[in-house]
């Protein structure tokens, strides 16, 4: 990770509990935690199935977007979560001193659940930029 990256982040003016900035932090460990193309693949695939049948693919998703729900539950395991607990722990060592990213990094780490399905949103954006 770099930091200036993360200094860019710090210095947008996001709230640090803004679904953007949690979004964009869980992006930066993606390929970390979730590095089974084939499973990725198939359940981002079937994720995009139901955002689509729940009408514009390209609308605002949130943390209660049904497709986000059921990504973050079919890729849910122990070890992916440890993955995710880990590489959060060490962005947050990487943003020491950038106090909006500290404190959306420790909200993402004080609740595993929230980071989880955050983890989630980041795949379904992800997938929707490549569109």
């Amino acid at each position: 990770m770099s930091r200036p990256r993360l200094e860019e982040l710090d210095a947008a003016g996001l709230d640090p509990r803004s679904g953007e900035l949690l979004v964009v932090l869980t992006w930066l460990v993606l390929d970390d935690v979730v590095d089974d193309d084939a499973d990725r693949k198939a359940a981002l695939r079937r994720a995009m199935l139901v955002l689509a049948a729940g009408g514009d693919p390209h609308r605002e998703l949130d943390h209660d977007t049904v497709a986000a729900v059921r990504l973050a539950d079919e890729l849910d395991a122990p070890e992916r979560r440890a993955t995710l607990a880990e590489a959060l722990a060490g962005l947050a060592a990487e943003a020491a001193g950038l106090e909006t990213v500290s404190e959306a990094l420790a909200t993402l780490q004080a609740e595993p659940d929230l980071a989880w399905r955050t983890l989630a949103l980041a795949l379904l954006a992800d997938e929707l930029a490549d569109e």
